[in-house]
């Protein structure tokens, strides 16, 4: 999988969380906070393969504009 920097949310100063990719595959990849707050999670169906994060609309927005 060949990963597309596309952007990162102005709060993370000098990292690169959050962040989101494009792939070679037409997919995105989205690094972000792990969600550990048990209420929010409970709220969700999620297999022992997946994971959630929390990602900042600056970063989703960019989508948009880029697709």
């Amino acid at each position: 999988m060949q990963l597309t920097f596309i952007r990162k949310t102005v709060l993370s100063g000098d990292t690169n969380c959050p962040s989101l990719y494009r792939t070679d595959r037409d997919t995105f990849v989205v690094q972000g906070w792990r969600v550990t707050d048990p209420e929010a999670l409970g709220q969700l169906d999620i297999p022992a393969h997946e994971t959630v994060v929390e990602v900042p609309s600056d970063v989703l927005a960019e989508i948009a504009r880029n697709l």
